[in-house]
């Protein structure tokens, strides 16, 4: 593999690394639930975002890198960080690669000296990434199959994934989703891998996943960038507010991308490279000539001049700024800026994705991001307890937080069961909207399946219930069962969630739910049914009845109806899912039809993802 100038990347990963640090948040839970610390801790491995019983919440794994350090075959031994040079080596090579010491203590001007020309750097075979399963998690940490794909048509799949805007109404179908997106998987028939993979990414940044996304780019070699790549590269780490990522990128693939932002992104990495004082003067020119608009280069020479000697004082002025864009965000809060409110409140909720997993931002800003990211399922019920449990142990800060901090501590500790239910009720109805109280639940869900059955709460079980499931304790739920009035919501939700059932419900008690449903035309009953038929928990007699009474449309078929089905009878269980994820669009429940969601619950069930159906039924009934 042939890099220019790979050294530039050494230094910058010597000199640039950002670290953020803080100390370990005091535990909401009781002492007796703390995990003991290993002896010699080590990065725990990616887990599946859905396991089957219990599902898991939805937390994002990240990718961590294990160098290995190893001679270059058929070179002989050589010292850690020294590479032989072969015989005859051409004028002007580097005879020598520099230790890492020795790069350190290099001014700009020494770097400089020693490349007279492109550095040529072999990279053994055993060294080199394979792109053809390219993802973050294997077959077994949860991952699909690799070759789940691999015969299956690629126009297909490529629509699944570049039509998908990336919302999705449930937040079990988005955790689902990411689940099969960063699975290590080959490529389609008719797809290149580089193609498929930036298509993966592409639809990761789109649902807000951003640490995923980031995991699975970087799981292949810089050396097997694209163009396509390269683009969702530059969204990567502009949405990571991390634009130092692309230094070793710039570095030996510069000529991905011939525009403005590529451009000045290159001229931040000259910055952090160590010639701060001309990046910044390219900078100013830039500005003269209007290449970008006065807020993106103001920003950006912000960002570079935190490197170097040649620091300068950038006053940032939102006022002219009529619109919040991902290059904007990425390097105001990079440099630890926050925009104003109005930009932010006509942004999209991507942006509250960002801020969600920014660790650079005030819990408070995070915490209020926090309600969007975690009813998506960007966050998992274990995020936010800890994002909580920092606000606690915070002195800095009060008011409104640290108060929601205090609830969901008495939601854990309190002995008397109905000061922990009143706790988690505080928290609910303390949400702005539907989305935001979904998200409570989930905050809720650890401290909810906790709680003992009591007959005294039966009548007001459901929220209780729908935050157990919201998390995929599906087994602490099922206690309740014996308490909860028959036709009931909570009957309602136990009915489609309980796991291995064979029987069908009691159609009595399923027209009682019917009758008693109030929501807006009886959307939660409708659900219901189609989460009950897609589970064969109701005979096909009774679902085509109940179907012609509520005018459901059950049976009837659209394209995607039959592609969905189709890959259900193959058993082809990772089509199913990107096909799931297309039908799942939409900004609320509103958005789904008891069709679509009949046909989805049923082929996930088909294909071995019951638990996912059984939970996504369950969500359906608890946010109509």
């Amino acid at each position: 593999m042939r890099a220019a100038y790979l050294l530039a990347g050494a230094v910058l990963a010597l000199t640039s690394a950002w670290a953020v640090a803080q100390d370990t948040p005091e535990s909401l839970l009781p002492k007796m639930f703390d995990d003991p610390a290993p002896a010699n801790p080590r990065p725990a491995a990616p887990k599946p975002a859905a396991p089957a019983n219990p599902p898991a919440g939805g937390g994002t794994p990240r990718g961590v890198s294990n160098p290995v350090v190893q001679a270059i075959p058929g070179l002989g031994e050589t010292a850690p960080g020294e590479a032989a040079a072969p015989d005859g080596e051409e004028e002007g090579k580097l005879k020598r690669v520099p230790s890492l010491d020795e790069l350190a203590k290099m001014s700009p001007d020494d770097f400089e000296a020693i490349l007279g020309g492109d550095v040529v750097f072999d990279t053994p075979p055993q060294a080199r990434r394979s792109m053809e399963s390219a993802g973050l998690l294997d077959e077994s940490e949860g991952g699909l199959r690799a070759d789940s794909l691999a015969g299956q048509n690629g126009k297909l799949i490529a629509l699944a994934l570049s039509a998908n805007k990336g919302t999705l109404v449930s937040r079990w179908g988005h955790i689902l989703l990411r689940r099969a997106l960063a699975s290590r998987l080959q490529a389609p028939q008719g797809m290149s891998p580089e193609d498929f993979l930036a298509l993966r990414v592409g639809l990761l940044l789109r649902m807000g996943e951003i640490d995923a996304a980031r995991a699975v780019l970087q799981d292949i070699d810089i050396a097997n960038y694209t163009p396509a790549i390269g683009n969702v590269a530059f969204e990567v780490y502009e949405k990571t507010a991390d634009f130092t990522g692309l230094c070793p990128v710039m570095a030996t693939q510069g000529s991905l991308r011939d525009d403005s932002q590529w451009d000045v992104a290159k001229r931040i990495c000259e910055a952090f490279r160590g010639n701060s004082t001309a990046a910044l003067s390219t900078l100013d020119r830039d500005m003269s000539r209007g290449t970008m608009p006065r807020i993106d280069l103001l920003l950006a020479q912000k960002y570079a001049g935190a490197a170097g000697k040649a620091r300068r004082a950038v006053t940032i002025e939102w006022d002219q700024v009529q619109d919040m864009t991902p290059w904007r965000y990425g390097l105001a809060i990079g440099v630890g800026l926050e925009p104003p409110a109005s930009l932010m409140d006509a942004a999209g909720p991507e942006y509250a994705y960002v801020t969600a997993l920014a660790p650079m931002v005030g819990l408070e800003r995070r915490a209020a991001a926090a309600d969007r990211a975690c009813a998506a399922g960007v966050l998992s019920n274990a995020a936010m307890v800890d994002l909580y449990a920092q606000i606690y142990s915070d002195p800095d800060v009060g008011g409104d937080w640290q108060d929601r901090a205090e609830s969901l501590r008495d939601a854990y500790t309190q002995e008397d069961v109905a000061a922990r239910f009143a706790a988690m009720q505080s928290l609910w109805d303390g949400a702005g909207d539907a989305s935001a109280r979904y998200s409570r639940q989930v905050l809720t869900a650890a401290a909810a399946a906790r709680m003992p059955v009591n007959e005294d709460l039966a009548a007001d079980a459901a929220p209780l219930i729908a935050s157990m499931l919201s998390a995929g304790y599906d087994v602490n739920a099922m206690r309740w069962a014996s308490v909860v009035p028959t036709g009931s919501e909570a009957w309602g939700l136990l009915a489609v969630a309980a796991s291995g059932r064979t029987s069908p419900v009691d159609t009595g008690a399923l027209n009682k739910f019917i009758d008693n449903d109030a929501s807006a035309g009886k959307r939660k009953a409708a659900f219901l049914l189609a989460g009950l038929a897609g589970l064969a928990r109701l005979g096909a007699d009774e679902t085509g009845r109940y179907s012609n009474d509520m005018s459901l449309g059950l049976a009837s078929n659209t394209r995607w109806t039959e592609a969905i089905d189709g890959a259900a009878r193959r058993g082809d269980g990772a089509s199913v899912v990107l096909l799931a994820g297309f039908g799942m669009q939409g900004s609320d429940w509103h958005r789904m039809t008891p069709r679509y969601l009949f046909h989805i619950v049923s082929a996930l069930r088909q294909v071995g993802f019951e638990a996912e159906a059984r939970m996504i039924a369950a969500e359906a009934v608890a946010r109509a």
